[in-house]
């Protein structure tokens, strides 16, 4: 509360100051306590500037205190950058005053929570805008949304809410936005510069696009790896209204799309859902129309992909759409478009303004139809789901901390789950072979049942293989739970029984059987691993990994597995103990204590094969040339993943950095043609040849293909395809030339990528792991002198679209190599383990290629 009442003291002082500069309408409106419009508040007219995000926040306040009894403003959380999150819940007074009773019976309608259902109910709409912090318009539009929501005299607008809570929130990202608006304010002329070669019209590296950590929040829907997300969605699913827009811009050229959206339609998408898209666009093609404005509809915009603003609250029974203006970073306050008009700021406005006033028109007035079919929605979840599998089974006995990561997730999401009370045989679809076999549930395995309020969510995130009605779509097209978490599970077609016990959870075992433990040991199998050894190495503690497999205290371990010694670790005296626990606590990471150095097979603690693992300093490049989502995937993965220091530094500078300061430098996927010079690449090459460890993902990867003293070669042009020319293939459709292009496409593909587990870049892992392919990676295998850690192999395809040549191409190429070069390693990630932050299987390997190579 403490920052709503300094908020609200900075809101008073500021009226205070502009009234004394104010005209004398805007001075007498504001000393009579009136409702004041944007204009009035701000000082210029909607579109005639960009607004900084605090103004905007302060304006947002304004107008709920001149809305009391029909507004009711609610802080949700705080961005990385320490921005405030808030929402708006707009209703009639009468509504308002019974705002929590109605949350609760929407829950009770979708089955969520128990108690008697009320069936005289407003629907609910949720608007969100700005997810895109460049695409800055729909943060404008919400002010002018807000000031006629909140006007008494606009009696349309007090009618729709008789029937309707509105739910705004005014700005998704509000550090991409900031971002975007003072870079823009700062650069842009005193009279807007509509050509497009003007500097306002040439957003800087990285763009205002993401939030902190440079990741499109609106792909992050699904996954919530961000705070951002995290927060919304966990207020979003109190909430779940029944319909959700989602308010962005595209390029300057083009006009207005809204609903219906683009094949392909997922298959869970309902009949109704696809109706309601259609009715919501009447409305807003009523308005366009009326008003002479262009839009377009069905095209590009596809209800696939299940992490959208659009497709994640569909999938929780929702009426999802996106609505986009043209316009962007580039557009700026003024843009001359190619076709000889001029689009402005205050038009992009007025269209979002009309989209805004038309859902939630359309939400109260079909908010008898939206209500029933909502209930229907979750009631066909709870009694007849949907689709070839009832039960979706977990291994039990597979990684603990990457089941609990699965757990903790589906907790977030409402999925509810529980654990099998005894073993069964039965037959089911296997993640790991792709085969439908017989298959063995073990009591206290986990077990998600279809039959459950969030059924067609549980559907969508478990499939095997979504089934796409068409390849032109817009993002990755296979994500399963299973593969991105890569555990052992089961799709079974009946419903299993899931009210087993849940296993107990310890983090130190035999910790003190006969005393003070000799060393404590800890498997590596994932994150929290890799999360355990970061904070012991940074509290000084020295750790050891294990090179090789052995046997201590009756137990197995395998390569990758955390020696910590109380030998070497003497200095901390009886701190060793309270710091190994309470890392492994805080980590949830299991350890053992044992009571002796020897092992009953394989190396003893003291052997040359168990090598302590050297706390590195690690740097990260940035700036041009770099994509700036693999970069802030690299980012976050150090800061908030793990929360290892790491030194961020500038492609601008890049020449002159001392690279012996640093142990391991890190080249996210980009464009290196331009950021590295021939010489600096020399002096790379020297920096490594001296011990220096360089990781080159995606693009930096392929960057070194080809180049002297480097591994990693490309394969030849497919000499099959070259030999069965077609004399007609220059003959092809125009109209097709978009379906042939993506038969070298593959769009988010999963992989089964055969490991040699033996070298350190894979430690932690069995004889594969399931990747998701986003690239034709298309390279020999690696010579002498390096090894080839990850490959493809012939038919290692597992689920999602990937076009025809580029599955030839997707066969015997190496997806993770090493190097050694001097006394340094060069590692490969030919595909980027760190994608988006939520394919949780590949993350040890890029620990791997921190920590453990070349150790």
């Amino acid at each position: 509360m403490l920052h709503v009442r300094f908020r609200a003291f900075g809101c008073w002082l500021w009226l205070l100051l502009s009234c004394w500069a104010a005209p004398a309408t805007a001075q007498s409106s504001a000393a009579a306590g009136a409702l004041l419009t944007p204009e009035q508040f701000l000082g210029y007219p909607l579109g005639g500037r960009f607004t900084p995000h605090a103004e905007l926040l302060r304006y947002v306040d304004h107008v709920v205190q001149h809305a009391q009894g029909r507004m009711k403003l609610q802080p949700y959380g705080q961005t990385y950058e320490n921005r405030p999150l808030e929402v708006v819940q707009v209703a009639s007074p009468e509504n308002l005053a019974r705002l929590d009773a109605i949350q609760h019976n929407n829950l009770r309608l979708a089955g969520l929570e128990n108690g008697a259902v009320q069936r005289q109910q407003p629907g609910i709409v949720w608007l969100s805008y700005n997810v895109h912090g460049n695409e800055s318009v729909s943060s404008e539009a919400v002010m002018q949304v807000l000031y006629d929501l909140a006007n008494p005299q606009n009696q349309q607008t007090q009618q729709w809410l008789q029937n309707t809570v509105v739910v705004i929130d005014p700005c998704v990202n509000p550090d991409g936005r900031e971002r975007y608006v003072q870079w823009y304010n700062r650069v842009s002329n005193r009279q807007a510069n509509a050509s497009p070669y003007a500097w306002e019209h040439h957003e800087p590296w990285p763009g205002g696009r993401y939030n902190h950590y440079y990741f499109d929040l609106n792909r992050d829907w699904a996954w919530q790896t961000q705070i951002e997300s995290r927060q919304r969605l966990t207020l979003y699913n109190q909430w779940l209204p029944q319909v959700h827009a989602d308010f962005h811009e595209m390029g300057p050229d083009a006009p207005y799309y809204f609903s219906p959206a683009a094949k392909p339609f997922h298959a869970d998408v309902t009949p109704w859902q696809r109706t309601m898209q259609n009715v919501i666009g009447d409305y807003n093609r009523k308005v366009f129309d009326q008003n002479n404005w262009l839009y377009f509809t069905r095209e590009t915009f596809d209800l696939f992909y299940p992490s959208y603003g659009d497709t994640y609250p569909t999938f929780n029974g929702a009426i999802g759409m996106t609505y986009e203006q043209g316009g962007s970073g580039r557009a700026g306050l003024s843009f001359a478009k190619s076709d000889g008009d001029t689009l402005t700021l205050t038009q992009r406005i007025a269209h979002h303004h009309a989209t805004s006033l038309a859902t939630i028109q359309a939400t109260s007035e079909k908010h008898d139809d939206l209500l029933k079919e909502f209930q229907q929605f979750f009631e066909r979840g709870r009694t007849k789901p949907q689709g070839e599998y009832k039960s979706f089974v977990v291994a039990g006995s597979g990684d603990p901390g990457q089941l609990r990561a699965l757990t903790q997730y589906l907790d977030r999401q409402q999925i509810r789950y529980g654990y099998a009370p005894k073993r069964l045989k039965t037959r089911g679809f296997n993640y790991m072979s792709g085969k439908t076999e017989n298959v063995q549930v073990e009591a206290r395995d986990v077990v998600v049942s279809m039959y459950q309020p969030k059924s067609t969510l549980v559907k969508v995130l478990f499939e095997p293989k979504p089934a796409l009605e068409d390849s032109l779509t817009y993002d990755i097209t296979a994500w399963a739970l299973p593969y991105a978490f890569g555990l052992k599970a089961y799709a079974v077609a009946q419903r299993l029984d899931n009210s087993g016990a849940a296993p107990a959870t310890t983090t130190v075992k035999g910790a003190a059987a006969t005393g003070t433990p000799y060393a404590y040991v800890a498997r590596w199998n994932n994150l929290q691993d890799v999360r355990f050894l970061s904070r012991l190495l940074q509290q000084k503690v020295k750790v050891r990994v294990a090179q090789r497999p052995f046997e201590a205290a009756g137990q197995q371990y395998q390569s990758g597995t955390l020696v910590i010694t109380r030998s070497g670790n003497e200095s901390l005296g009886k701190r060793f103990d309270q710091l190994v626990q309470a890392q492994a606590d805080s980590s949830g990471v299991v350890v053992q204590a044992v009571n002796t150095g020897f092992s009953t097979s394989g190396a003893d603690f003291g052997s040359g094969y168990v090598r302590f693992v050297n706390m590195p300093k690690v740097a990260v490049l940035a700036g041009e040339g770099v994509s700036p989502t693999a970069f802030g995937e690299v980012w976050h993965f150090f800061e908030q993943q793990i929360g290892y220091p790491i030194t961020v530094l500038g492609t601008d500078y890049f020449s002159s950095v001392p690279l012996a300061k640093f142990d391991v430098l890190i080249l996210p996927d980009g464009y290196y043609g331009d950021a590295l010079s021939d010489r600096q690449l020399e002096n790379l090459k020297s920096w490594v040849r001296s011990g220096g460890k360089l990781i080159a993902m995606e693009g930096g990867a392929a960057f070194f293909a080809g180049k002297k003293d480097f591994a990693l070669k490309t394969k030849p042009a497919d000499s099959t395809a070259a030999s069965q020319k077609n004399p007609y293939r220059a003959l092809r459709r125009y109209a097709d030339a978009e379906r042939e292009q993506i038969q070298e496409f593959v769009q988010g593909s999963v992989y089964q990528v055969q490991l040699d587990n033996t070298h350190p870049l894979a430690f932690g892992y069995g004889p594969s792991y399931y990747a998701l392919i986003r690239d034709t990676l298309n390279y020999r295998f690696l010579g002498e002198g390096a090894w080839n850690v990850g490959v493809l192999k012939k038919n290692n395809y597992a689920a999602g679209f990937a076009g025809s040549r580029a599955r030839r191409k997707l066969n015997d190429t190496v997806v993770l190599g090493a190097q050694d070069l001097g006394r340094g390693q060069v590692v490969y990630f030919g595909d980027n383990p760190l994608f988006r932050a939520f394919w949780q299987g590949g993350k040890l390997l890029f620990g791997n290629a921190v920590f453990f190579v070349g150790q």
